[in-house]
This record gives C-alpha cells, sequence and structure tokens, in this order.
C-alpha cells in the first residue's frame, strides 16, 4: 500500500521541460544562481565545489555525488568558500552569452587552478504546486555517490540523461525530460532510503498500518474522515493509531489531513478554475465559510486574497 501511494503522488508530476548545461570551472571560482521556477540538480567531475542554499549549512559535493534542490532556491556555488561569488546574470552578460531554453548551456570561467566540470539541469514539472511531495522536501538533498542507497541504476540513469540532454540529437528534449522523470523518482528513493528515521508523511509511506490512513486521506480527502475511522482501517485503536501517528509523521492524522487538503486547495486557487464552494467540496467542506476559516489559518491569509496575490506574482514574473 505504501510503495502504491508513492505511485499515485509521482504519477502526476511530470517535466515538461529540461534546462541543462555544462561548466567548465577551474579554481578559484564562485557564482550565485538565482532562484528559478523548477526544481534544480548539480552533479560533477574532477574537482569537488561548494554549495550553499540560503539558511543551510554549506555543502561539499564530490565528484559522482548528486545535489537537488527541489524548489529552486537561490545557491552559491564554489571552489572554496573564501571566493567571493560573482552574480550568474553578471557572468552570462561579461562573456556575452544569452542562454536559451532550447539549448544546453557551455562555457568555462575561473582561474587557472583544479578544474570541476559541472553538469546542471533545472527541471520544470506540471501542477508542481499541486503536488504535495514539494511541500516536505527540504531545500537541498545531497546524495552521495559512495552511499548504500545509491544504486548501479541511479548512476547509469544519471549518465544517459547527461549524455541525452548534451548531445542535442533528434529528440533530445523529449528524452531528456522522461529521462528526468525517472531520475527524480531514484533520486527520491535514495533520499527516503538515507532519511528513514526522519519523521514526516514521506516517513510514513514505508509504514504499513501509517502508510494506509495516509493513502485513504491523499486519494479520497473530500471525505469526512475521523481519526477512529482511519484508525480502523489501518487495524490499530485510535489511542495507539494516534501515537504512532505523531511519532511516524510528525503531526496529528487531522492535522495532517487539513495541512494536505489546503495544499490541494492552493492549487486549485492559483489554476482559477473552480468558484470557492466547488474547492471547498473538492477538499472535504459542506461550506464555503468552514473552509475559508480552514484555509486562513493554514496560509496566513483569506483564500481569495491568497488567488489574488498568486495572480499579482505571476503578472509580475510575465512582465519581467
Amino acid at each position: 500500500m505504501a510503495t502504491d501511494l508513492l505511485s499515485d503522488i509521482l504519477a502526476d508530476l511530470r517535466a515538461d521541460a529540461v534546462v541543462t548545461g555544462r561548466f567548465t570551472l577551474s579554481a578559484p571560482w564562485a557564482i550565485r544562481k538565482p532562484a528559478v521556477t523548477g526544481a534544480t540538480f548539480r552533479t560533477a567531475a574532477g574537482s569537488p565545489f561548494w554549495i550553499t542554499v540560503a539558511g543551510e549549512a554549506p555543502v561539499r559535493v564530490e565528484p559522482g555525488d548528486f545535489v537537488l534542490m527541489p524548489h529552486g532556491h537561490e545557491h552559491v556555488m564554489a571552489s572554496s568558500m573564501n571566493e567571493a561569488p560573482v552574480p550568474f546574470d553578471d557572468l552570462m552578460a561579461d562573456k556575452g552569452i544569452r542562454p536559451r531554453f532550447d539549448t544546453p548551456l557551455e562555457f568555462a570561467a575561473g582561474g587557472g587552478g583544479a578544474t570541476t566540470e559541472l553538469y546542471t539541469g533545472i527541471v520544470m514539472h506540471r501542477d508542481r504546486l499541486r503536488s504535495p511531495l514539494f511541500s516536505v522536501l527540504p531545500p537541498l538533498i545531497h546524495v552521495r555517490a559512495n552511499d548504500p542507497a545509491v544504486a548501479p541504476w541511479l548512476v547509469s540513469t544519471l549518465q544517459s540523461f547527461i549524455e541525452e540532454s548534451m548531445s542535442c540529437q533528434p529528440g533530445w528534449a523529449v528524452a531528456a525530460s522522461r529521462l528526468a522523470d525517472v531520475l527524480f523518482v531514484q533520486l527520491l528513493r535514495a533520499h527516503l532510503q538515507s532519511t528513514a528515521n526522519d519523521p514526516g508523511w514521506l516517513r510514513g509511506l514505508a509504514d504499513p498500518q501509517i502508510g494506509r490512513a495516509l493513502a485513504l486521506m491523499h486519494r479520497e480527502p473530500r471525505t469526512n474522515w475521523t481519526v477512529a475511522g482511519l484508525a480502523a482501517a489501518s487495524g490499530m485503536s485510535r489511542s495507539r493509531f494516534s501515537e504512532r501517528f505523531m511519532d511516524v509523521v510528525g503531526d496529528t492524522p487531522i492535522g495532517h489531513l487539513t495541512a494536505y487538503r489546503m495544499y490541494l486547495a492552493s492549487g486549485e486557487l492559483k489554476r482559477g478554475r473552480c468558484t470557492l464552494i466547488e474547492i471547498a467540496e473538492k477538499v472535504g467542506y459542506t461550506s464555503e465559510k468552514s473552509f475559508a476559516r480552514a484555509f486562513h489559518r493554514w496560509a496566513g491569509l483569506p483564500p481569495r486574497r491568497y488567488a489574488r496575490d498568486l495572480d499579482s506574482a505571476d503578472q509580475l514574473g510575465a512582465s519581467r
């Protein structure tokens, strides 16, 4: 059941497009990459390098390691933590390069020291705001080449992805997008194995009884679930189920259900195709008022204000 739930969660997650590149960087070097609307990955051969996402500890990336930034956060990459980073856009302007979405980006930069061959990519996913997966993924996932969770098929998929995305052979864009989907699943598996003891609903997928309750909530969010009903479906007593759920997921069953419903509602608000009462009913509320109160508690904004802010942000982004 848990594995099936993970498949359900990933079923609607498809790469719309992939932007790739290869940067030949010789020490000393440091680059500040701006935030992007996609999942960003990094892997390298040659000399190791450092990567830092704001608010997170710096990570040393060894050759063959894989770094995934699911939310596309701004980050700094450098041969040394002592180097002052150059904004990526300034670097491109100095080189007279205008990055294109339909062609891999290749350039060389830095000094005359040890060389890092950095392979990069941005994977754009459709309906990413509707996917509950992204709401629980950390800013940076570091999968080490020597991690036992890294199976040979992950390495071969990564190599195929790099070769396909850089070759520009006929059909390369579609092939790279399909490989990106497979690569994302394999990286997620490796991440789940390496963080198996960390609380969170992803950990709950591996628990047969908690996974059964999560599957029910995620597949039928509009159902009027109760703790007693979920406990019975999981084959546990109410008290044992509540205790186990909190221990594994880090939230109460109803707390998780509410957060998941609001996450789905936020995606519907972004799409702007349904009325508030229609959205409310889709996520298990019988009145617009009760839904609006729950959404306000979750988002800090009323649903209509939330939708207006999303629309304003989209218009601002389109004008840039």
